[in-house]
């Protein structure tokens, strides 16, 4: 064997060696559990099944979801049926019952993961493992900078929320190519992906032009934004049950001597006693944050917002009709 094949070994290893750690720490509390993997048939999602069929053989299920908004879609998920059928993988095509519709991107994301939760149950996976890998963290947390996240959206993507894990986060995209090169398969392309009316695609190709920043650096920005945010979830709790009191006329929250980021998340809490799908971000948020700091009066959705010593929260009266 050359030099070059022996490196190449060498770097396999390296791969599935890491690979292996990444689910091992993930799935630590079901270490025997079967693995849903999320497949499109890109480089990314292909290089994932490749790994954790090749680690985990006997207990990884994979699912295509075809949003049925491209006509290339439904022949991708065919190639991805092909492949894991080839692979003695089990394999299902998810479609969505109704046309998505609304903000396309958004409403297919939570589309897929609706349909890839319901999927695993299904199929007795506790786990549904997602390809987003370095670069996806790094285009994230900068999408997330240019649009004044807080400490939770500059956690970025997390490597675990709820059942879905995302074991590549540590990997290069050039690190799943070479999966890709390795298995002598040839991964498809979703032209989305060069669409420059996305931010991320705007994103991506500015970094692929050239820039100064690593991978490294803002993943372990990610990690500890990640960590902040859960001790500040942690707190919430005890928080909540001290500041916030429910009263016949609505809610009210003491803020005197908090932090303002502890104000913030006490106020989403109080706003979702009343209205469990009310959830304001960004500018909406910071202003009526600022206007109840200053004791002035703001409404969030149909709730009414009254600032001052004690703030308080209540629905808005009934429109006439």
């Amino acid at each position: 064997m050359g030099p070059n094949q022996d490196a190449a070994c060498m770097t396999m290893t390296d791969i599935n060696d890491r690979f292996v750690a990444a689910i091992t720490a993930l799935i630590a509390s079901d270490p025997d559990a079967n693995i849903g993997i999320a497949v499109s048939g890109g480089p990314d999602s292909l290089a994932l099944l490749l790994l954790a069929h090749a680690n985990f053989e006997g207990r990884v299920y994979a699912a295509t979801v075809d949003h049925q908004l491209r006509p290339e879609a439904a022949e991708e998920a065919a190639f991805v049926a092909k492949l894991c059928h080839e692979h003695q993988i089990p394999h299902t095509i998810l479609r969505p019952h109704s046309p998505i519709t609304g903000n396309l991107q958004s409403a297919a994301r939570t589309e897929r993961y609706r349909l890839l939760k319901d999927w695993a149950i299904a199929h007795n996976c506790p786990w549904v493992a997602t390809a987003h890998h370095a670069e996806d963290q790094l285009e994230t947390l900068l999408m997330r900078m240019t649009r004044g996240s807080g400490v939770s959206g500059m956690a970025g993507i997390r490597a675990r929320n709820g059942v879905i894990i995302r074991p590549l986060l540590g990997f290069n995209k050039a690190d799943l190519i070479a999966v890709c090169a390795a298995s002598g398969i040839q991964p498809v392309e979703d032209p989305s992906n060069t669409d420059r009316d996305f931010d991320r695609v705007r994103i991506r190709q500015w970094l692929a032009s050239g820039h100064p920043l690593g991978t490294d650096g803002p993943a372990r920005t990610a990690r500890a934004m990640a960590e902040a945010a859960e001790a500040l979830d942690w707190m919430m709790p005890a928080l909540e049950k001290s500041r916030i009191v429910e009263t016949k006329e609505g809610v009210e929250i003491e803020p005197t001597d908090l932090p303002r980021e502890l104000q913030r998340r006490l106020l989403v809490a109080a706003l979702h006693r009343l209205d469990a799908d009310l959830s304001p971000r960004g500018p909406a948020l910071d202003l009526a944050l600022a206007a109840l700091r200053s004791g002035a009066k703001t409404s969030l959705g149909d709730i009414i917002c009254t600032g001052g010593k004690t703030w308080m929260l209540v629905n808005a009266p009934a429109r006439n009709t």
